[in-house]
């Protein structure tokens, strides 16, 4: 649920990549694409997915109601809060937000569409980016260690993961993967269909998704297309009808590494290059067969595997190797990056360092951080499981091999070596631009919880306090809000909502914390009703109910030749939805570091976890030239200073 850039797209770009005909590697997308993946056979899977309620379009005045509220702490000053009041009014007030209003209400009545918003966010959101989807658009997450129990090698892990996945992968065809759930019941399981067997496409304009999964399909045959040294392996998993041992893919995986023994051209490095100019190189690469070939494997695989060659030192740089990939340089002085052992279009890949540490790279156009964070949580239970290695072990076909990986080698022209030259420098000065630090705090859920605090709800305000010392320090004025994803999957093709963390009780207690003549019972009673308003935000946000994908709605509303409303250029309400906070939690016990990118060039990504009793943890990422270390120590502080809050107080009984 990772916070997204919202590009403005060319109208004719877009009816235009909806009509024209399409070729295995035409820049144009076919106008069904995204009907193209079917789901897994009847189970319970998808059971819930006809009971599921569809996402509501908010009242007009519930939204601007909710709008002008959100402003006042955005605002400058009274004058400019005023403004921005006056210009919301009359906008909401107007013949023209009726009409509006009225085209979305009819949109989302339309018959056979599921979902009001879900092909407008699909090119808005995603697949109209064109810069890089390395950093600005992709995510990851690193596993904690392999279990204690089994072989600490990479061959190990990475065998390992293949038959996990692939364990996992046939469980889902056959629809008997359990839906993904909340307290208040199932949700949508939708995005799930682009998981396995799929790739996303550069087009020209605009992307797409293919995927290659066949309708009844029941999981038990599907290869694995295997990177390393920039080399491409292609492994069949499933033979004979059956599942490969675990003894057998290490055999494979160590052929793999066997013969690989020198760097091959980093055809991988393209799909980290403007979106644009990926389509342009795709069209040469695929021109030759043999290139053809190897592009529908990848597109394909059921997902990729990349054995890394560059090792990781802590958490920093385990997570820069996962983000981005490693910028090693070669005895010749040029660089050589680990993005060249990745295939960024691919919705799931599986990273396995030298030292055996392993991770996931995400593509996030299609699906949220989610689906995949519990795929892995659940495959990664599979490995640690007490039988996990006997039971991938059957005697009756330990001493099978099995046909070994193919290698594809790609045909590499001089104009393609040109591009991959190209994408290496643009990469390096992308990947360079970026920082990226870890913050974890000497307390977790468990004091949290002691205080009888929502442990998110915590975290956030301490992001807060965090910001505004920094803002005072450096003197700045407020550019921006603060972004927390909120799930919608609770409706039919449910994806994120906004929570708008920024407001007046927020602000409120944050100023608390730095006054002198505050007391403590103030700021505790100030924090509570900051707490109180980011849980009734949130709950309207995951009820369909918040306000930025609604203003979405009614700017995408305005037909071609009318004017845009004046009110969406209002500096105040543009300056709402400028997230230079962009937060999101996942939670899983087998992770370790998680991340992704800022969302603009001032501000910060801040993936977090408040889930574990002992510490909450933040990955901080920035361009270089913001102050990312100065952040991260007022997150440290303004962590304990919220914890010596309420201990001081003798609230809850922790301690550290």
């Amino acid at each position: 649920m990772i916070p997204t850039k919202l590009p403005r797209l060319p109208r004719i770009a877009w009816s235009a990549a909806r009509t024209m005909s399409s070729t295995p590697f035409s820049t144009t997308r076919p106008a069904n694409w995204k009907t193209l993946a079917p789901p897994p056979l009847s189970g319970p899977t998808f059971a819930a997915q006809s009971t599921l309620p569809r996402l509501p379009v908010p009242a007009l005045e519930e939204t601007v109601g909710k709008l002008k509220e959100s402003l006042r702490p955005i605002a400058w000053s009274e004058k400019e809060y005023a403004d921005a009041v006056q210009a919301v009014d009359q906008f909401a007030s107007s013949d023209y937000a009726r009409l509006l209003q009225d085209r979305l209400q009819k949109r989302s009545e339309e018959p056979g569409r599921l979902h009001w918003l879900e092909e407008w966010w699909d090119d808005i959101a995603y697949l109209g980016y064109r810069d890089s989807i390395v950093i600005n658009v992709s995510y990851y997450y690193g596993f904690k260690d392999h279990p204690a129990h089994l072989p600490q090698t990479p061959v190990h892990r990475a065998a390992s993961l293949v038959r996990a996945v692939m364990a996992f992968r046939e469980q889902y065809k056959l629809g008997q993967i359990p839906p993904e759930a909340t307290k208040e019941g199932p949700i949508c399981m939708d995005t799930w269909r682009w998981m396995f067997d799929c790739c996303r496409i550069p087009g020209a304009g605009l992307d797409w998704s293919v995927s290659h999964a066949k309708e009844g399909d029941r999981g038990q045959s599907g290869h694995v297309v295997v990177l390393h040294r920039g080399r491409v392996w292609k492994i069949e998993p499933w033979q004979d009808g059956r599942l490969l041992s675990l003894d057998e893919l290490q055999r494979h995986i160590q052929h793999i590494y066997d013969n690989t023994t020198q760097d091959y051209p980093g055809v991988g490095v393209l799909t980290a290059s403007n979106r644009d100019v990926w389509a342009k190189d795709l069209q040469q690469l695929a021109s030759d067969p043999q290139n053809a070939h190897i592009l529908t494997t990848i597109h394909s695989a059921s997902f990729v595997l990349c054995l890394d060659t560059e090792p990781a030192n802590g958490m920093v740089e385990f997570s820069r190797n996962l983000w981005h990939g490693a910028v090693a340089q070669q005895p010749n002085g040029q660089p050589r990056l680990g993005l060249r052992n990745r295939w960024m279009d691919k919705p799931c890949q599986f990273v396995v360092l030298p030292d055996g540490k392993a991770g996931f790279v995400g593509e996030h156009s299609v699906m949220d951080g989610t689906p995949t964070a519990t795929m892995c949580d659940r495959v990664l239970d599979i490995i640690a499981s007490k039988d996990f290695a006997t039971s991938a072990n059957s005697p009756l076909y330990s001493a099978a091999t099995g046909a070994l990986p193919e290698p594809l080698d790609w045909k590499v022209s001089a104009e393609t070596q040109r591009a991959i030259d190209a994408a290496t420098e643009a990469a390096v000065a992308l990947m360079t631009s970026q920082t990226l630090n870890i913050v974890r705090t000497p307390y977790g859920k468990a004091a949290v919880k002691s205080f009888g605090v929502s442990p998110d709800g915590w975290t956030q305000m301490v992001i807060q306090l965090a910001y505004a010392r920094l803002a005072r320090a450096k003197g700045w004025k407020r550019q921006g809000g603060t972004y927390e994803a909120a799930s919608t999957r609770k409706f039919l093709k449910g994806r994120t909502e906004a929570i708008r963390i920024v407001s007046a009780e927020s602000d409120a207690w944050v100023a608390s914390m730095d006054d002198a003549g505050a007391s403590p019972s103030t700021r505790l009673e100030l924090f509570r009703n900051a707490l109180k308003r980011h849980g009734t935000d949130a709950r309207a946000a995951g009820n369909g109910r918040g306000i930025d994908r609604h203003l979405l709605g009614l700017k995408l509303s305005v037909k071609e030749g009318e004017q845009m409303p004046e009110v969406f250029a209002n500096p105040v309400v543009k300056r709402s939805s400028y997230w230079v906070l962009s937060t999101s939690a996942i939670y899983t016990k087998n992770f370790g570091p998680y991340g992704w990118g800022e969302v603009v060039p001032d501000g910060f990504g801040i993936a977090y976890t408040s889930g574990f009793d002992d510490f909450l943890q933040f990955t901080v990422t920035s361009r270089t030239e913001m102050p990312n270390d100065e952040f991260c120590r007022e997150l440290e502080r303004a962590a304990q200073d919220l914890f010596d809050l309420f201990a001081d107080q003798g609230v809850g009984k922790s301690k550290l």
